[in-house]
């Protein structure tokens, strides 16, 4: 098999040293594991890379082949989304519903992708007078930043979008398929593929709600950043509903079994799980740490977003409690160099390389936020999970991960003493918790390739065959009632109804018809 692989390689058109533009302008930190992981390997294969970026990837030392043009100061768009809620803390979003979420990306996007669009080195990439023939591909992407998408259009290049939160509901429009909502649950809400009559009523609501948010209040709004931002050039810059269709591949931060069967075609690539590399060397002091916990270790991280240095003092004081009566250790990320009356069997550090740690034996659980990327090195690495979702698609994961029976999950807001202690040991020795996560690790690691082989693939696939137009969906240009077969739909209620009226005509002249015998015998 590995010789018919090398020498079908070898009947392919090579692509070398192409010159890729990437748009990478949403200041994320978790983002940035998949953004990176892609970038360096592109590098590795000899392509040469202009990024535009959020978050300096200077620190990589990524050679000549890399170009940085930084967004310089990083944005902090907490400030705009926490004061909106009118939150004390990131926690308080736990009460927010999607109509709150899709607010707050709203605001993001705007926010992040304006204050990208008046960097001036951003401007410059923007009204160039040379652009024909100075890129080959646009990398960019799939959160809330479409404006960027412009981009394709003044250098004449296709688009490859990657996105870390996985499939969306909207991307049935972007790649001209019809998702049912009757088994494929809204990324938003805490739903499986197996609703109930209300669970699908719920799912049909607020997907429905989305597109329609999306048409009349979302795309409006982007649009006048491309009018201001793109208008004044030459070259004409459709509509951002028009420049989503172009996309040519997505690479989706998914794979299976930790998202539920959904229908796809050949352009949606999931390539989840592409930040993880085999372990590395702890710190001394960490290795030390996990290798001496005879009773093993719990692994504790909220992510880069949400940060447990943060968290309300009464439940700051239920994790401190729980934990000090615990024989396990705990590893925990947090924010601050020390925390007041911390037990003897608990380290906190402000950054922990999070997969090498979940890689070591002794670690026995791990408690997350929920975030898709950390969910991933979980299950890649086999470590049942405490979820405390805060927002966005972090419920529907840990729904999923519960229905595959390796977590449990609790909700922040109602935390108590006695629900952590009960949910943690039932973690810990419940081994059947163990055990379903061992089974799912191992369908997640069983593919053809590994996800950035896949990712690396595509993307020269798509280079090779200048944007690979035989994989668009006709869908995309069918009008909004072709799509949807409202106008089947709507010419077969027509016939039914000519044809119910012709019966009652023809019922009623058959009723009201006299026979011909009385006829004549009334002449008589």
């Amino acid at each position: 098999m590995m010789s018919m692989g090398i020498m079908f390689s070898a009947w392919l058109p090579v692509v070398e040293n192409a010159n890729i533009l990437a748009v990478y302008t949403f200041p994320g930190k978790s983002h940035y594991m998949m953004h990176v992981a892609l970038i360096k390997e592109l590098i590795r294969k000899g392509h040469q890379i202009t990024m535009i970026t959020a978050l300096t990837l200077r620190h990589q030392n990524l050679g000549s082949n890399y170009t940085e043009i930084f967004i310089d100061p990083v944005y902090d768009y907490w400030n705009d989304v926490v004061p909106y809620f009118k939150a004390d803390n990131i926690f308080e979003l736990t009460k927010m519903d999607l109509h709150d979420f899709l607010k707050m990306l709203e605001i993001i996007g705007l926010k992040t992708t304006e204050h990208a669009l008046k960097q001036l080195k951003v401007q410059e990439i923007i009204n160039a007078r040379h652009t024909r023939g100075v890129y080959d591909l646009l990398l960019a992407e799939q959160f809330y930043q479409e404006p960027f998408l412009a981009l394709s259009r003044i250098y004449d290049i296709p688009v490859i979008t990657t996105s870390t939160l996985g499939y969306e509901n909207h991307m049935s429009q972007m790649m001209g398929l019809i998702q049912p909502w009757s088994f494929v649950p809204h990324g938003f809400m805490p739903y499986t593929d197996r609703m109930s009559f209300t669970e699908r009523l719920q799912n049909s609501y607020y997907s429905l709600f989305e597109d329609v948010h999306r048409e009349w209040i979302y795309f409006p709004k982007m649009d006048k950043l491309v009018q201001t931002y793109f208008g004044h050039l030459e070259v004409p810059i459709p509509k951002i509903s028009d420049m989503e269709k172009n996309i040519s591949v997505m690479l989706l931060n998914s794979y299976a079994p930790l998202t539920t069967t959904r229908p796809t075609i050949a352009g949606m690539i999931p390539v989840g799980g592409m930040h993880i590399y085999p372990p590395r060397a702890l710190p001394e002091d960490i290795q030390k740490f996990l290798d001496e916990a005879n009773d093993g270790v719990i692994y504790f991280s909220l992510g880069s977003n949400v940060q447990s240095k943060d968290m309300p003092a009464e439940k700051m004081k239920i994790f401190l409690q729980v934990f000090g009566k615990m024989k396990q250790r705990i590893l925990w990320k947090f924010e601050k160099e020390s925390i007041p009356n911390k037990p003897d069997n608990i380290m906190i550090k402000s950054w922990l390389p999070q997969s090498d740690i979940l890689a070591h034996e002794n670690i026995k659980v791990f408690i997350t936020h929920g975030g898709l990327l950390g969910i991933q090195e979980g299950v890649y690495h086999a470590v049942p999970m405490l979820g405390m979702p805060i927002y966005c698609d972090q419920h529907l994961n840990m729904k999923k991960a519960i229905l595959s029976g390796y977590a449990i999950n609790i909700h922040f807001q109602s935390i108590t003493e006695e629900i952590l202690k009960n949910s943690l040991e039932e973690l810990l020795y419940n081994p059947a918790y163990r055990n379903n996560i061992k089974n799912i690790s191992q369908i997640f690691k069983d593919r053809p390739l590994n996800a950035r082989d896949m990712a690396i693939y595509w993307i020269e696939y798509v280079v090779r065959y200048r944007g690979a137009p035989h994989l668009r969906s006709a869908g995309l240009d069918l009008k909004w009632y072709e799509f949807y077969l409202l106008d089947v739909v709507a010419f077969v209620i027509l016939i039914l109804a000519l044809l119910l009226i012709s019966l009652k005509f023809l019922l009623r002249f058959l009723m009201f018809k006299k026979p011909e015998n009385q006829k004549k015998s009334k002449l008589n």
